[in-house]
């Protein structure tokens, strides 16, 4: 998906979030505005938005010496998604479908989103979003590719989100045993998506082999991808892509391969897909 105007204007209220959870003085907010504001000329209309927004979270990263400015609010975030693990494991006890229930709980994960236009309430959009049909439903679609699956690659997208991941990983693994999972993360900290160092220590490593994707940009970029990456992406039978990011970067592919979960926070998203902004969709490509 080429990047539209409304995209530029969000990737620069973006610079001014940053200056925001990080709570710097007026003076070097205006100075990280300032660097932001120079990278807008070079956008290139025929990329995506995820590509055109890198350069400039690399300025802010080298003007304020902290490489992953977002370290701090990931760790919060992924606290916070802990703590509702009890919540959402009820919710799938008490599931009259597993895999559709599970697909919602990962769908949940996708409002942590400091790129977005709209933040929501994480607590309060879980009842929401399990009582919430799906926009555009491909899930007995997914659930006859998956029964033919033996891998699957799993793009992951936020800090917080993983831990939703993780549970719907696990209850794939529960569902269909024969599968082996490849969780991809970012190579490196780009806003608040999640990298191999996040996941230290993390329970995710029990269901699924975490891959670094060599991938910089917040969003799958193929052409970035390391060679690890790109064996474990050319022999899955299946791809699960979370999030606007990866949504931006593969929605023009071909790859019949993929499935889109991810809840709509932009009005460029939703008019990509005739929706509208708070709808959640599993999405066949």
């Amino acid at each position: 998906m080429h990047i539209e105007p409304d995209c530029i204007a969000c990737i620069f209220n973006q610079a001014l979030r940053v200056t925001k959870e990080l709570g710097l003085s007026p003076e070097l907010a205006k100075r990280v505005l300032d660097e932001s504001a120079k990278i807008l000329p070079s956008f290139d209309m025929h990329k995506t938005p995820p590509e055109n927004a890198t350069p400039m979270y690399h300025r802010i990263s080298k003007l304020l010496q902290k490489e992953d400015l977002y370290k701090e609010v990931k760790e919060r975030s992924i606290a916070h998604a802990k703590s509702l693990l009890p919540l959402c494991e009820r919710y799938l006890e008490e599931a009259d479908d597993l895999l559709e229930t599970a697909t919602k709980i990962a769908v949940v994960g996708n409002v942590i989103d400091l790129a977005s236009e709209i933040q929501f309430d994480l607590s309060v959009e879980i009842e929401k979003i399990l009582h919430t049909p799906f926009a555009i439903d491909d899930t007995e679609l997914l659930r006859s590719r998956l029964q033919k699956s033996r891998k699957v690659v799993y793009l992951a997208d936020n800090a917080g989100e993983n831990v939703f991941d993780m549970l719907y990983i696990k209850t794939l693994r529960r569902l269909y045993p024969d599968i082996a999972f490849f969780y991809f993360v970012r190579h490196r900290p780009i806003i608040n998506d999640i990298t191999f160092e996040d996941l230290e220590g993390d329970s995710i490593h029990t269901y699924a082999t975490v891959v670094d994707s060599g991938v910089v940009t917040p969003g799958l970029i193929r052409s970035q991808m390391s060679k690890e990456a790109q064996k474990h992406y050319r022999q899955a039978d299946l791809i699960l892509s979370k999030g606007m990011g990866n949504y931006e970067c593969l929605n023009d592919s071909e790859d019949h391969r993929i499935f889109f979960l991810l809840k709509v926070k932009c009005s460029v998203v939703a008019r990509s897909l005739d929706l509208e902004v708070g709808e959640i969709i599993c999405k066949a490509l």
